[in-house]
């Protein structure tokens, strides 16, 4: 599958279009049940399961790691959780943006933990 998009440019430059692959997981659907129900546990609502998938993507994503966010290189150096969601803190230079993490295109190879974004992709039915 491949997604595509547009990124509006300059004030008197026409967009430019974007094409990246979409995420596939690699893991099956039982063992993303298993990483879903390993962060869940205990917890009692909505809001509790995503502290619980942010707590275990923090822990095991390693980070920094490279990607391109529109094209633009860019490092990801830690996630956060937002009330929009887990969001990745992407760098380039002193500037600095929050990006969905499920928005976030992936390198390949995707660094250390990534399947925990897999098990948050699966948990919100993406």
């Amino acid at each position: 599958m491949v997604l595509y998009g547009w990124a509006l440019c300059g004030a008197n430059e026409p967009p430019v279009a974007f094409v990246y692959a979409a995420r596939v997981s690699s893991l099956s659907e039982a063992e993303l049940d298993a990483l879903v129900a390993e962060a869940v546990v205990d917890c009692y609502d909505e809001h509790e399961q995503l502290s619980g998938l942010f707590v275990m993507i923090q822990d095991n994503l390693a980070v920094p790691f490279a990607t391109e966010v529109l094209g633009v290189p860019v490092v990801v150096r830690k996630v956060d959780l937002r009330s929009s969601g887990i969001v990745a803190i992407c760098h380039r230079g002193r500037m600095r943006q929050a990006i969905g993490i499920l928005d976030l295109p992936l390198p390949d190879p995707a660094p250390d933990g990534a399947q925990w974004i897999e098990a948050y992709q699966w948990w919100a039915g993406r």
